[in-house]
């Protein structure tokens, strides 16, 4: 009898890249991988467990969906909500975005929002990340970076609307963000990737930049308060980052220990590094005053370079391969899992290794690397079912890999194992993936959604500017199940997924919602109740209209100003009853806002052009919609 080993091919019947009838899933291995043992299958019992994957993703009308997925919009600057397993989207939360719809970067609360930033008309939203108590999302809040414009923004979840932006100082391009996951989300960390002469006045130009003067920082931000609470100062660009389970140590991939400012050059050394913060540690340090601030910024800035081979109290630098990318928390609290990118490997850091490391029990810092699984070509990012497999997305290979974390390490450590344990192609170059629950305690294990940076031949087409591809996989079973292809545009970063019953969302707004409590202190200066008046206040050439809303018609339908005035106006929607959502476009004019049930909204724009000119609701709110209408006359100027 032959030694020769049957291929996954032989077994199944399936190619590399072969499809089951019409439907959308891809064979079960890479042909020549790893073998897998009871994870093979007959095609015939493939196709049986697809089409109960698919099952599963059809939510009928009227159902809802079991888990809120919550997308970056990329270049967008928003954050996108869908439903999972369904893959609806059923809103969009502008944050760093102008929305016509919604009127956010119109209206004067969202303006007070951007605060200094709304000069920026563009945003790069990349990490959503839900807020967390004891390990677990709480709903409260969800946290995302601006990489275009070094923000972070947080958004409330019980209004899906960004209620805080911060512009992160002393740095350029914020990209990994995490949050800190007990006792609760106290800091939100984030890195900033480029590095920078400091100061950065122009008085340091390419020539005379120094090596010991190019540093980035990794940076805190307090949840509650969003004011920069530290910053600490590393070698190499900072990635992605992740935080334990004991709210003591934060991680992040550096790549380009070499501080170089080329592309040959960020690849030139074999290993870079994974940066351990110790967090109580930064924070005593703080105490102590042992920290400096930069330019005209009071942060207080903590020194944690490694100095002629000495450590920072505060960092510990694990070498790793080669420009690492990802860097992700096993949910059992275990380990750190840094992606190589240009390595085929992901690195393994034993979390519980980590005091003795900053103890110098140690003799070497890789001393904490309990393993280093050959993956595939270009691990880029990983996440976990909660039942001890990884999933890694090979970015040049186009495939998912599941992968047991334990075998790995035994591996590591001797044993002969087959860690793989399925290869799932994807369409195509994957960049971010996540599971459901996945960095919190309760990963569940039941859903995957794989990001894919490009989708040609997947939909129609629409001309050289291509949709992204976000693909839904089935992880409940032994085996990954495709069973979701979904265009997206604008090339979403990353997502998150909780259960639904996490999110509790308001059906009509607060009257005493702390979002509009400027516009509310306006209207008490005027002696204006926003629920009863409809009035015009006039100040020099500022004019302030107050009028209510009740479908289907406003509280003023007339007013006058003189040409050139400053007229801000301000509505409060008196109907209660959810869903009835007014609005308010003055036409020719730019402006238009959206305002729900009991919510207060604002807008001021001048009044440059003489005439009647119409208002309308631009809200469907009744049948007789199209009849909620207003004027304004604009006397000409003398």
């Amino acid at each position: 009898m032959s030694d020769k080993k049957t291929t996954e091919v032989e077994k199944t019947g399936l190619s590399r890249r072969g499809f089951l009838g019409a439907t959308a899933v891809t064979g079960a291995t890479l042909a020549g991988a790893t073998a897998l043992g009871s994870s093979v299958m007959t095609r015939e019992s493939w196709a049986a467990a697809v089409k109960d994957s698919q099952n599963k993703v059809h939510v009928g009308p009227g159902e809802l969906d079991e888990y809120y997925g919550f997308w970056s919009g990329g270049h967008s600057g928003e954050v996108r909500v869908l439903g999972i397993p369904s893959m609806r989207e059923l809103m969009r939360i502008p944050v760093f975005n102008t929305c016509s719809a919604t009127g956010w970067g119109l209206t004067n609360e969202s303006r007070e929002v951007l605060g200094d930033s709304a000069k920026f008309l563009n945003g790069d939203s990349h990490h959503p990340h839900i807020s967390m108590t004891d390990g677990k999302y709480d709903g409260k809040y969800l946290f995302i970076n601006d990489k275009a414009n070094s923000r972070v923004a947080r958004i409330r979840l019980d209004i899906m609307k960004c209620d805080k932006i911060t512009t992160i100082p002393n740095v350029q391009a914020i990209h990994g963000l995490r949050l800190q996951k007990v006792p609760h989300t106290k800091y939100v960390f984030c890195n900033a990737e480029f590095i920078i002469p400091h100061p950065n006045d122009g008085k340091t130009d390419f020539a005379n930049w120094d090596k010991s003067n190019k540093y980035t920082m990794y940076n805190a931000v307090d949840a509650e308060t969003m004011e920069v609470a530290w910053q600490v100062i590393v070698d190499g660009n900072l990635d992605n980052t992740d935080a334990c389970y004991t709210g003591k140590y934060a991680a992040a991939t550096c790549y380009n220990s070499e501080a170089a400012t080329d592309l040959a050059g960020m690849m030139r050394n074999e290993r870079d590094w994974v940066t351990v913060f110790n967090i109580p540690r930064i924070e005593e340090e703080i105490k102590k005053g042992n920290f400096i601030t930069l330019g005209d910024s009071k942060v207080p800035v903590v020194d944690g370079r490694k100095k002629d081979g000495k450590n920072s109290r505060v960092t510990r630098y694990i070498p790793t391969p080669k420009n690492p990318h990802g860097l992700n928390t096993s949910p059992d609290g275990k380990y750190f899992i840094a992606n190589g990118k240009l390595s085929p490997t992901c690195t393994i850091i034993a979390i519980d290794r980590l005091d003795d490391l900053f103890n110098d029990k140690l003799k070497d810092e890789r001393d904490v690397v309990v393993g280093e699984p050959e993956l595939g070509l270009g691990p880029l990012h990983t996440t976990f079912d909660g039942r001890g497999n990884a999933y890694t997305t090979l970015f040049i290979d186009s495939q998912v890999v599941k992968w047991n974390i334990e075998e790995a390490v035994q591996a590591y450590n001797g044993k002969k194992v087959n860690y793989i344990k399925q290869k799932l192609d994807v369409h195509y170059q994957p960049g971010h993936n996540h599971a459901s629950l996945t960095e919190s305690r309760e990963a569940d294990g039941k859903w995957l959604v794989v990001l894919s940076k490009f989708s040609k031949d997947r939909f129609l087409p629409v001309g050289p500017l291509h949709a992204e591809n976000d693909q839904l996989i089935d992880i409940s079973g032994d085996v990954m199940k495709l069973v979701h292809d979904g265009p997206t545009f604008a090339e979403p970063h990353d997502c998150i997924m909780a259960r639904r019953d996490q999110i509790k969302t308001k059906k009509v707004w607060d009257r005493d919602d702390p979002f509009f409590a400027t516009t509310r202190a306006m209207a008490k200066k005027d002696g204006i109740d926003l629920e009863k008046d409809n009035k015009v206040i006039r100040e020099g050439k500022k004019v302030r209209v107050y009028m209510t809303s009740y479908a289907p018609s406003y509280g003023m339908t007339e007013f006058t100003v003189n040409q050139g005035d400053e007229v801000t106006v301000i509505i409060t929607n008196l109907d209660i009853i959810e869903d009835v959502s007014h609005g308010f476009c003055m036409v020719n004019h730019g402006v238009s806002m959206e305002i729900s049930p009991q919510q207060t909204a604002s807008v001021t724009f001048i009044a440059d052009k003489p005439g009647i000119h119409w208002y309308y609701c631009n809200w469907f709110c009744h049948a007789l919609h199209m009849e909620m209408v207003g004027r304004m006359y604009v006397k000409p100027a003398k």
